[in-house]
């Protein structure tokens, strides 16, 4: 049978089918494999990925943080992966990190030069990262640790979190008061005075967190600069 594609086709696909009668489907065009883990995680998600990105020209990581992990082993090399879609290994196809993810620039960095040294070359050329995805910053990580020693002191209990900071910047997020990469790599005066008033929002509900802000600014802008030819915009990915 005959998968072709013609402009007749797409003009019968557009009336309604007859009674009984189902209406054609046509398997041209772009394809999207979608993986979803369904077991609370550790379903082998990342070793699936690698496998199929070796038929993709993209590689897409839609949600989530640093708080993942995913291993993959290439030629007897083990590279271990958090924030970098697992795709990366393929030079040839395109790894998207895209605007549900919240990133750690350091721990993505981190991460990139660590396998980098394993054999992994030329990852930030294959790289895209959205500009509408939102940040992590390392005070996030200390509220993190901060929330969970309250709800054990509280309930008696907590919920095993990660302390990556990934629940406070999705909280941010949610509030409408976290940034952007794109708030990073623009009006970087603008972005320094929305990152101070976020700390000192933090502080008000944790009295006992301290941030030097001044020299977390100046780490972020170094990271800016190096996160720069990555950037893409949203609309365009």
């Amino acid at each position: 049978m005959s998968l072709g594609w013609s402009g007749k086709d797409q003009k019968n696909s557009n009336q309604p089918a007859a009674a009984g009668q189902k209406r054609p489907r046509s398997d041209a065009g772009n394809k999207v494999t979608v993986v979803l883990g369904a077991q609370w995680g550790d379903e082998g998600k990342g070793k699936v990925v690698d496998l199929l990105a070796t038929e993709a020209d993209f590689v897409c990581r839609c949600q989530g943080g640093n708080n993942a992990g995913h291993t993959v082993v290439v030629d007897g090399k083990e590279y271990d992966f958090h924030l970098l879609p697992s795709g990366i290994i393929n030079p040839k196809s395109i790894s998207l990190i895209g605007n549900g993810v919240v990133i750690h620039l350091p721990g993505l960095f981190e991460e990139g030069d660590k396998n980098e040294k394993k054999g992994l070359k030329g990852w930030e050329k294959r790289l895209i990262v959205s500009d509408r995805a939102h940040l992590v910053f390392d005070f996030h990580q200390v509220v993190d640790g901060l929330q969970e020693t309250e709800r054990q002191a509280q309930e008696g209990k907590n919920i095993g979190t990660t302390k990556k900071g990934i629940g406070p910047a999705y909280s941010s997020k949610a509030s409408r008061t976290g940034l952007r990469v794109c708030d990073l790599l623009g009006d970087f005066k603008d972005f320094s005075t929305r990152f101070k008033n976020l700390v000192q929002q933090y502080q008000s509900m944790y009295p006992s967190l301290t941030v030097d802000v001044e020299d977390q600014l100046k780490k972020l802008k170094e990271y800016a600069e190096r996160l720069r030819p990555m950037k893409q915009n949203e609309e365009l990915i």
